[in-house]
């Protein structure tokens, strides 16, 4: 079974905003099949950090990433996502 790996940048709605508490947010609201293989913080600008997720999920997902940007977008303390790529992994 195919997998998709997801490249995500999410922008926190504060600057202030505890970035590993909204990762372990982040990672709650993600269903069981869904995994982040990588996160990392990404300078934005003037102190504003934005984190970088790589995720990978089932190619049979209905909607393609849609249902994932629905899934983080219900997270309290994100103001704003960008997808970046999508890649089908063959093997995983």
């Amino acid at each position: 079974m195919a997998r998709v790996l997801a490249a995500v940048k999410v922008y926190p709605s504060d600057s202030e905003i505890d970035r590993g508490k909204l990762l372990d947010e982040i990672r709650k609201v993600l269903p069981e099949d869904y995994h982040i293989l990588r996160a990392a913080e990404e300078p934005v600008a003037f102190g504003y950090v934005a984190l970088k997720l790589y995720i990978t999920f089932p190619e049979e997902t209905e909607g393609g990433t849609d249902k994932l940007e629905e899934m983080l977008r219900s997270v309290q303390g994100i103001d704003d996502l960008e997808v970046e790529s999508v890649s089908r992994l063959s093997s995983f």
